[in-house]
């Protein structure tokens, strides 16, 4: 995660959301699937839901392509 996301605890924050984010969407993807999730600066002052339905909407992209 890059330090322009904010300083250690900030980073950490928005790495620990992620985290537990995605393992509810673990279990949809195929099982040769490598999740790779980036955090961008926006991620830091994003709330819990804003993070979640970002992710969705994301793996619903990957997921249907």
């Amino acid at each position: 995660m890059s330090k322009a996301v904010g300083n250690a605890a900030t980073r950490n924050r928005v790495k620990r959301r992620l985290r537990h984010l995605a393992r509810e969407h673990v279990s949809s993807l195929p099982g040769s699937a490598v999740l790779v999730v980036r955090a961008l600066p926006a991620a830091a002052v994003a709330s819990y839901p804003e993070l979640g339905s970002d992710l969705t909407r994301c793996l619903g992209r990957v997921m249907s392509s």
